[in-house]
């Protein structure tokens, strides 16, 4: 009888980063969030460590798990799979699994984090605390446009309709200026910093066509709205957004989301995922409008020097004061310093 082959578990070796995105796009649990290129972006641009654990068995990757280490004096020390990203647990067969996740603990213990979180689509340890707070939304695109029209429930595509009536305009972007001009502006409305505009730059040069900004435009060409997206093996993300004042009188919102559906149908891609909301905030009740029903994320985590999973998002209470001096401070002062804040949310 023949001994079981062992599996191995070591750091990603820029050789082979070739060999683990192929193991994510085949993989059933693989999302977009689990390439490669995560891992020089998450360095390159926010400075964060990172440890990107292969499982491999007979010279085949079998397992995955990107980490970053984020060290922060206002928000804590934390080791995440992954930072920036909705999703982004370990993903593998049963085996491959527990050894990423007992190396992760191993790492975690090393490092002295306060807490390891893996960002899981679905649950995996009903003993560990886990985040109630988010959701996401993911509906499949059916393949005729008229189809997904009908699908939007009557009072949202009435908006639709609007914004169609009122004849906008809806492009393709080549590269981030208007949409990091009204995404800034947005997030520094609700009080929060923004990422900084060479991020965004970034995505779309790793991605290149599988990371596309749109624009939303009324009929004398004013800019309403941008949502930069993702693509990924027959998925359509819009992952970050911004809007203008006008744009909800207009429905350009709603308007730039329908068109985004129907390029998604007439290309052939088969869902669309709204992303990740917090439960009761206006972007939850907004995506529940279109007809998509949200589904809990299991975001997991062992606590070492926590006694409660740490709650770093706008919803805290404890930050309301910070969110409204932020909103008071000019814009260009907000967006210079709001990079070296926001770096270590994730």
């Amino acid at each position: 009888m023949m001994d079981r082959l062992a599996t191995n578990v070591y750091v990603l070796g820029q050789q082979d980063h070739a060999l683990w995105d192929d193991f994510v796009r085949a993989h059933p649990d693989g999302t977009f969030f689990h390439l490669s290129a995560w891992r020089g972006i998450v360095e390159e641009i926010f400075g964060h460590r990172t440890y990107f654990l292969v499982a491999a068995r007979a010279g085949c990757i079998v397992g995955i798990l990107p980490l970053a280490e984020v060290k922060s004096r206002l928000f804590g020390h934390a080791l995440t799979s992954l930072p920036f990203c909705v999703y982004g647990g370990p993903v593998g067969d049963d085996e491959a699994v527990m050894m990423l996740e007992a190396e992760a603990e191993r790492i975690a213990l090393l490092l002295g984090v306060q807490h390891l979180e893996f960002r899981n689509l679905k649950p995996r340890h009903p003993d560990w605390p886990r985040q109630e707070l988010y959701v996401t939304f993911r509906k499949p695109i059916l393949p005729d446009v008229e189809e997904n029209m009908l699908a939007i429930p009557r009072k949202q595509r009435a908006m639709v309709r609007k914004g169609i009536k009122n004849e906008l305009g809806f492009s393709r972007d080549e590269d981030e200026s208007r949409f990091f001009a009204l995404y800034a502006d947005n997030v520094h409305r609700h009080g929060t910093p923004a990422l900084p505009r060479r991020f965004f730059r970034r995505l779309m040069d790793t991605f290149g066509d599988d990371c596309r900004v749109h624009t939303v435009t009324d009929k004398g060409g004013r800019i309403l709205s941008t949502v930069l997206s993702f693509y990924f093996r027959g998925e359509i993300l819009p992952y970050y957004a911004g809007d203008d004042f006008e744009a909800r009188g207009l429905a350009a919102n709603d308007f730039k989301y329908w068109c985004l559906l129907k390029d998604a149908c007439e290309r052939g891609y088969r869902t669309f995922d709204y992303g990740r909301s917090k439960v009761g905030t206006g972007p939850y009740s907004f995506k529940k409008n279109w007809g998509f029903e949200p589904q809990p994320l299991a975001y997991e985590y062992r606590l070492y020097k926590r006694d409660a999973v740490p709650q770093n998002n706008p919803m805290n209470p404890k930050y309301r004061a910070f969110i409204a001096m932020w909103k008071r401070l000019p814009l260009p002062l907000a967006n210079a310093i709001g990079p070296h804040i926001v770096r270590n949310l994730g």
